[in-house]
């Protein structure tokens, strides 16, 4: 069994570091109630998240439900496992469920389409708590953030990191030199899950590591926040030309994320040397593609990375690292994009007809009609906010519009539940009133022995007789 599991941390008190972090999780679950908001616990990979989040489950008795990337997040399956999870009750006699979310900054592409939003109705209806797990805190959308406690996981010092690697090395029966667990530890750079990977790759077969350390592919690669930090420090040329060919992304997508953090840039002419480096780079991007030459990729890297690394002085960074304005713009044209289709779907649906003939003929008549009641028509096409928005350009006006509806079909559903109480208690009485016995009638007067019994006869008969 690979080492990083075997020994994942079961407990609170077996995770190494980030004990303030830890402390905050546990104060969190001890007085969890509807009124909490989810945790995020953000952080660089292997800095202990994930096991942190399953620690927290068993140190409360808590049954856990995760889902990440592995997992296709669309919106069907997190309503499906994590919704229908989040407000029943557990099977095994766990006093709750811990929703586990992880890899949160990572809900885009076809197989997680519609998960973002399925993710924010989920923190709004949730009675069990709910921990989402991410990298980067910025990456993940602003309405599931705000909604959420940022938890912070810091990289693991060295010092921290040796011992867990000297018990796991005593656990193997594996004789370690201490200077080869102090590389290893140094080598991971705050990320315990490669340094245990690398112990691993390096003491398979033997009984004893002294010298030689394999590190895994994983630990090789560098990340993109490694080279920005970089380009604003002293790392000599050929350095940081390295760091960026060790970065797994490509070039076209380098360059989007330099130019997102030019920010740290105060010169005016600096800024100008760095545009201008980013527009050869850009140039040489434009080659590549137009030509299927990709050779000259190495030269646009050249060009973004030691063109911009120049002129930023090695002052270093003191801004926060920002993904590309691009991306988010993106997103959020995908988010209108989306909200379109479904007014489409919903207003053409009940006027029957076709969504072109409804967008090219009809939408701005029906744009008019809807500003002059916008409550009716919204209450008719089952309208949102955003897609009410799209009609009254008026998200303020949209909203009160939408917290009315909200508010009547809670009146509706309050009724209706009164309704089937009293039906269900009218349905009671009469049974009960059908199991009650009858009372006791008046004993008739006997009659006179000299008088014969007389036979049975309908009620009719049996009055004329008397």
């Amino acid at each position: 069994m690979d080492w990083a599991e075997k020994y994942r941390p079961a407990h609170l008190d077996e995770v190494v570091g980030n004990s303030t972090a830890l402390r905050q999780m546990l104060d969190w679950a001890r007085n969890w109630s509807r009124d909490k908001k989810p945790l995020i616990l953000y952080g660089k990979p292997g800095t202990g998240k994930t096991s942190s989040a399953h620690a927290l489950g068993n140190d409360m008795h808590w049954e856990v439900i995760e889902l990440n990337a592995s997992d296709q997040r669309t919106r069907a399956v997190i309503e499906r496992v994590a919704g229908s999870g989040s407000t029943t009750r557990s099977l095994f006699s766990a006093s709750r469920k811990l929703i586990i979310i992880d890899e949160a900054d990572n809900l885009h592409g076809t197989a997680d389409r519609g998960g973002a939003r399925a993710i924010v109705e989920l923190l709004k209806g949730s009675c069990q708590p709910i921990i989402l797990i991410a990298n980067d805190l910025y990456a993940i959308p602003g309405e599931i953030r705000s909604r959420c406690d940022g938890v912070q996981f810091k990289a693991l010092q060295a010092r921290s990191i040796a011992p867990r690697l000297r018990y796991i090395c005593a656990a193997e029966k594996i004789t370690c030199n201490e200077d080869a667990l102090h590389h290893i530890a140094e080598t991971a750079r705050g990320d315990m899950r490669a340094a245990v990977n690398m112990l691993y790759a390096s003491a398979a077969g033997r009984d004893r590591l002294e010298g030689e350390i394999l590190p895994s592919r994983k630990d090789e690669r560098s990340s993109i926040f490694d080279l920005i930090i970089a380009l604003y420090g002293k790392m000599p040329s050929e350095s940081l030309l390295k760091l960026a060919y060790d970065v797994d992304e490509t070039p076209d997508t380098l360059i989007q994320w330099i130019e997102a953090n030019l920010a740290g840039i105060e010169e005016i002419d600096a800024i100008d040397g760095a545009y201008t480096s980013l527009s050869r780079a850009d140039e040489y991007l434009g080659y590549t593609y137009r030509q299927q030459y990709y050779t000259l990729w190495r030269y646009a890297t050249a060009l973004m990375v030691l063109g911009v690394g120049r002129v930023t002085g090695g002052k270093g960074l003191h801004a926060r690292i920002s993904a590309p304005e691009r991306w988010r713009r993106m997103s959020s044209y995908q988010k209108q994009k989306a909200v379109r289709s479904s007014m489409l779907r919903k207003v053409s649906s009940s006027l029957h007809m076709p969504q072109r003939t409804f967008l090219e003929t009809y939408m701005s008549p029906l744009s008019t009609i809807i500003d002059r009641d916008p409550l009716t028509y919204a209450r008719e096409f089952s309208l949102d906010t955003e897609e009410l928005d799209l009609f009254i350009h008026d998200r303020r006006r949209a909203a009160s519009v939408t917290r009315i509806l909200a508010s009547e079909e809670k009146e509706r559903d309050t009724k209706k539940e009164k309704e089937t109480g009293t039906r269900k208690r009218r349905d009671t009485g009469n049974t009960w009133e059908k199991k009650e016995i009858p009372p006791p009638q008046k004993e008739a007067p006997h009659p006179e022995p000299s008088l014969e019994k007389p036979s049975q006869r309908n009620q009719k008969t049996l009055f004329e007789g008397f």
